[in-house]
């Protein structure tokens, strides 16, 4: 498993800190639902021309991440519109 990045540690603490309640609301949790599918949505599609030398390379962190690489690519890519690729 990668390394969590700070956020993903903070959320991992606070709910192992117990800090978290299940949503009792019916109504909430389907809007709750609706917005994580929408966020998760995979609705659009691109091409993409790579050097085989970085196709390789994407290829083997994502194995190493237990992912496919284009998954991982798509990660990276979310992490880094939403400010949270940095650098190391």
């Amino acid at each position: 498993m990668s390394e969590l990045d700070e956020e993903e540690k903070d959320f991992l603490e606070s709910f192992e800190r117990g800090e978290w309640e299940p949503v009792s609301d019916r109504g909430r949790l389907q809007q709750l639902q609706r917005y994580a599918k929408a966020t998760l949505a995979k609705d659009k599609r691109i091409t993409l021309r790579l050097s085989s030398v970085d196709l390789d390379a994407i290829q083997a962190r994502a194995i190493e991440e237990g992912i496919p690489y284009q998954t991982f690519i798509s990660s990276i890519l979310h992490k880094y519109v939403t400010g949270r690729l940095t650098e190391r």
